[in-house]
């Protein structure tokens, strides 16, 4: 062989090899990427000509795969999407997918890697593979009636959680959005939907507002004071504490007030217990300086703060600022200023005081099944952590109590059930409006709901009559089930 042959031979094999590596890459290493880019035609046609898995609640789809007569074979359906879409999300050729359609989208696909064995021998037998059943926690009367308790044209959620299980029960947003428009196979049609979503003023299709919403808890974010006053040792529930009408905040001329018309304005000095009841400001701001910042965010980071998490859905860390100054830290202790809270952390505290000081992890997914029902996974209840005492949280639960029955919430007294709640007002700017508020729980012995509301940024008359209305209609329909 003479030279220009073996040169020829040389660069034809070293080309041979760029090409093999070449592939590898494309077919190995870029698979995935390859696999779910947006313009993979082929993909999509494979993911559309298969029967995805239903979502289910109380063993009935709220969302499922149908026969269509287009190209891709199957159409997604949502069933009641005003109640569920911030849950389902959507599964749509234009947007891709949110939501649990997002979350779960393995399982419902029938494509995780657990399940390999059993996809396999599908295609080996020829039949048809189909994606696994998604079983919610959700209680379909709860969720309707929670749904119905948040006035239409307000931006407004609501969660009831199981405190012993971390169940979620219940969990609606407003406004919403219709997930069937979205999963149009139609691109013209899904962009007319997702323009018409986008000029609703406070809609949006990729925000479940219950537990993505980060807004100022206002008042309830005294249960964190009240814990930690208690955990101290220097107050009591029957201890008395100063009630000034007004307290200026320290190093400033500003001055932190109650509430208008409060009694807390001309009581002097009255019980811990009391001044929970009747929410006054001055007594929680002070004792929070006094305790100082670092106290305050443990407690709130026991029961949840400053922390991010999936359920399997995103959660928004509400959060509790550091290096505050003590003016700072007084405004912050009544949930004003830079605290800020989702409805589902707020619940979470709710829940954490009913359950003796536990708070559970929140579940959303009940069990995952095969299309033959058999069991995939079955998730149980798992603990988060203590946030306190069994002794503390039996004292703040009382204290709750009495809010209702001998305070400002006497209008959420119920002759059915024996309600602990307490509500919050937070300021939004020098508009008028408020984020109203309330979170609580039935004070049985065994209590089987916690209960978030809240109002974003109405006038204070709509969001509170929102609230009390809500909480006493669902802990009422929660007992008689």
């Amino acid at each position: 062989m003479n030279e220009a042959i073996r040169r020829t031979w040389t660069v034809m094999a070293a080309m041979l090899l760029v090409l093999a590596l070449a592939a590898s890459v494309i077919q190995v290493l870029a698979a995935d990427q390859l696999k779910t880019h947006a313009l993979n035609s082929r993909q999509m046609f494979l993911e559309f000509g298969a029967p995805r898995g239903p979502i289910l609640v109380d063993g009935e789809p709220i969302a499922e795969s149908v026969p269509s007569d287009d190209a891709y074979h199957y159409q997604r359906v949502y069933h009641e999407p005003e109640l569920y879409a911030p849950l389902t999300g959507f599964y749509s050729l234009t947007y891709g997918t949110d939501g649990l359609e997002a979350a779960m989208n393995e399982q419902l696909s029938g494509t995780p890697t657990s399940q390999f064995v059993d996809r396999a021998m599908e295609i080996i037998t020829g039949a048809t593979p189909e994606g696994d059943q998604v079983e919610l926690t959700i209680d379909p009367e709860l969720q309707r009636l929670a749904y119905d308790a948040l006035p239409d044209g307000v931006r407004a959620s609501a969660v009831v959680t199981d405190p012993t299980t971390g169940e979620i029960l219940a969990m609606v947003s407003k406004p919403g959005f219709d997930s069937n428009a979205l999963s149009s196979h139609s691109p013209a049609e899904a962009q007319s939907a997702m323009a018409a979503i986008d000029q609703i003023p406070g809609a949006s299709a990729y925000l479940n507002r219950a537990a993505e919403q980060l807004v100022s808890p206002g008042s309830t974010f005294k249960l964190i004071d009240a814990v930690a006053m208690l955990e101290s040792g220097d107050y009591t529930p029957d201890g008395t504490v100063d009630i000034p009408a007004a307290w200026t905040l320290p190093g400033t001329t500003t001055e932190l007030p109650n509430y208008d018309g409060s009694p807390c304005n001309t009581v002097g000095r009255q019980t811990l217990t009391w001044a929970l009841a009747q929410s006054c400001n001055t007594p929680f701001a002070m004792a929070a300086v006094e305790l100082g910042q670092d106290r305050i965010r443990e407690v709130a980071e026991r029961f949840g703060f400053n922390d991010s998490f999936d359920y399997p859905l995103p959660v928004t860390g509400s959060v509790f600022p550091s290096d505050l100054d003590d003016a700072a830290l007084a405004q912050s202790s009544i949930g004003q200023r830079d605290v800020q809270a989702t409805a589902l952390q707020m619940a979470m505290v709710a829940a954490g005081i009913a359950n003796d000081g536990v708070v559970m992890e929140p579940q959303l997914i009940k069990a995952v099944r095969r299309s033959d029902l058999t069991t995939v996974q079955e998730f149980s209840p798992r603990e988060r952590g203590r946030a306190t005492t069994p002794e503390v949280a039996g004292q703040v639960s009382d204290m709750m109590v009495s809010a209702v029955e001998d305070g400002i919430l006497g209008s959420v007294q119920s002759d059915t059930v024996r309600i602990a709640a307490k509500s919050g007002t937070a300021e939004v700017g020098d508009t008028g409006n408020v984020h109203s508020w309330i979170t609580g729980f039935d004070a049985s012995e065994n209590p089987r709901a916690a209960v978030t509301i809240v109002v974003e940024d109405e006038p204070p008359g709509v969001g509170h009559q929102t609230i009390v209305s809500g909480m006493k209609a669902i802990m009422e329909a929660v007992v008689t089930e």
